[in-house]
């Protein structure tokens, strides 16, 4: 990395080298059966400099191609964009702590068991289902050394479970899920088999739903499915700046319900999406952004904040090797003081959403969503029924944040982007397939 900043250093004002090594180790379940167990290595350079005023970037996977490193970021430069941003200076990080060498530990004889202990709690409670499951432990290193000085690294472990289930009946087909992740080992899969299972119990009878504007409750898989896409986008700074963004001009106002407060938080300890600094070295930190149902920050990469005259918020996310830009580490909505239970005893009619398939079909942009409803659940007196067929929902995002009955105690991780609660809302739009 030091002889690839040294050469571009001598043909460009600035200069970024950020390398990203990566093992991972997963073990594949297909049709109730051990599929592969595999391991994926990689490693990806990435040079971005700052040359007459431009930026260049290449990428490669080959480090020792220094020369072809730096003359293809001197080349791109030359069409790149004006660099409005300066690359940070050395910092002192947050202490996050999203190591656990234990991970090292876990033998592939024990991943195996954990997959098998999964289907087998699964089939135990239905012979008939068709389980697909995955565990997977995962090690990441980033380091990143910049022509201002600065030189940070840090190492990350992820251990993941998470499990699929379907059940063909003729022409009816019932899908249920659940996942698990941590820097941390996961030493037993019962909270996913308890939710998976709990699915297939509510999934057991089927029930329909009136075509109307009903009462809706989002699990925290459902505020993930349907809800939260809509919101990464608008509290995207670069969304801001080309003034797509329906809440761009709105800081300050009441734009959700007053019970409504969503933060972006990368300093979680073990958390898969937590890290030190992001990837253009800038400080990780805990970023509110809705506070009482006011927009109250929205999230900036270097480039992105210097446009706008602002300081990155610790943003900077480099998908799939390309330049950074503005995304979330991690949401996390706050949880309210309901549970799930009292959540439902409120409803007289209305529906459960486990999961919406589609929904970011619509006009995402302006909150608006749609989607089949590929598992969820009428609620009558407030008892779970069966599940719904046929039935598909839509609405907009901000309308329906804007009025919320409850926002429930019963928040968790889905996947590594998101901690929601369940979220009740008064009234969404239902219609049914004759």
């Amino acid at each position: 990395m030091e002889e690839i900043l040294e050469k571009a250093k001598k043909v460009a004002e600035a200069a970024e080298v950020f390398l990203v090594t990566s093992e991972e180790i997963p073990v594949q379940f297909e049709a109730n059966r051990l599929k592969h167990i595999q391991s994926k290595q990689s490693q990806i350079v990435a040079l971005r400099i700052i040359s007459k005023g431009r930026i260049g970037y290449s990428v490669t996977t080959n480090p020792d191609d220094v020369d072809g490193l730096v003359d293809a970021a001197v080349e791109t430069a030359e069409f790149g964009m004006p660099a409005r941003f300066e690359f940070p200076t050395p910092s002192t990080y947050p202490q996050v702590e999203i190591y656990d060498n234990k991970v090292e530990s876990v033998s592939l004889e024990r991943m195996v068991s954990l997959g098998e202990e999964m289907i087998t709690a699964i089939k135990g409670h239905n012979a008939d289902i068709i389980c697909e499951a995955g565990v997977s432990k995962d090690f990441v290193s980033v380091k990143i050394i910049n022509s201002s000085g600065n030189s940070a690294g840090y190492s990350k472990s992820i251990f993941s479970l998470g499990m699929e289930g379907s059940l063909i009946r003729g022409t009816d087909m019932l899908f249920v899920a659940e996942s698990k992740s941590s820097c941390h080992p996961l030493n037993t899969a019962k909270s996913i088999t308890d939710n998976i299972i709990r699915q297939l119990e509510w999934a057991k009878e089927q029930a329909a739903v009136p075509a109307k504007t009903l009462p809706v409750i989002f699990t925290p898989n459902g505020v993930a499915s349907a809800l939260i896409s809509p919101l990464m986008v608008a509290f995207n700074g670069k969304t801001v700046l080309e003034g797509a963004s329906p809440i761009g001009n709105r800081l300050g106002e009441p734009v959700f319900d007053s019970k409504f407060n969503l933060r972006d938080d990368a300093t979680i300890d073990y958390r898969p999406g937590s890290h030190p600094f992001d990837d253009e070295g800038v400080s990780s930190r805990r970023t509110p952004l809705i506070e009482a149902g006011i927009p109250v920050n929205f999230i900036y990469d270097l480039q992105t904040a210097a446009l706008v005259d602002k300081q990155s918020t610790g943003n900077g996310k480099r998908h799939g090797g390309g330049l950074p830009s503005p995304s979330p580490n991690a949401f996390v909505i706050q949880p309210g003081d309901v549970s799930f239970d009292d959540m439902l005893a409120d409803i007289k009619e209305g529906l459960v959403i486990e999961y919406l398939m589609g929904a970011g079909q619509g006009n995402i942009l302006g909150g608006d969503f749609s989607g089949n409803v590929l598992l969820g659940y009428k609620v009558e007196n407030g008892k779970i029924k069966g599940r719904v067929k046929d039935t598909m929902v839509s609405g907009n995002v901000y309308q329906l944040l804007k009025e919320i009955t409850a926002i429930g105690n019963d928040n968790k991780w889905v996947g590594s982007f998101l901690n929601s609660p369940s979220i009740y809302c008064p009234g969404l739009s239902v219609s049914v397939k004759d």
